[in-house]
């Protein structure tokens, strides 16, 4: 018959094994035993102050266009310049504004963006 392991030894054991045995070790722990091992997750908290938090952790952005304005060729260049977007594609998107030019993108790209647009006439938002 088996010994049983304490705690301590059991996390002894898991040091020593690499990343990938301990990936494959979870995946036949949830098999065997019909569980999942993902990470419990909080219920996030209600009222202005979680607002503040939600902005404060905020890792994706979003530029917005919201108006071609008087130079709307370059506008239209620009938009281009920042998408995978062919000509027809670029003036719609600039015609339907507003619509989102770039989606989820990190905080500089997206100012780099919002920049790039303003200073072709454009009026953007970054969200």
């Amino acid at each position: 018959m088996a010994t049983k392991l304490s705690q301590e030894e059991l996390l002894e054991q898991f040091e020593s094994l690499t990343l990938i045995e301990l990936s494959e070790f979870v995946k036949a722990f949830e098999e065997k035993f019909d569980v999942t091992a993902a990470a419990a997750v909080a219920a996030a908290p209600a009222g202005p102050a979680a607002a503040v938090e939600a902005e404060a952790e905020q890792d994706e952005f979003d530029v917005i266009l919201t108006g071609a304005g008087e130079k709307k060729i370059q506008v239209i260049k620009v938009v281009r310049e920042l998408t995978s977007l062919g000509l027809k594609e670029a003036k719609d998107l600039v015609d339907g504004a507003p619509k989102p030019v770039v989606e989820k993108v990190a905080k500089d790209v997206a100012e780099k963006a919002a920049e790039s647009l303003k200073a072709a006439g454009a009026s953007v938002e970054v969200k």
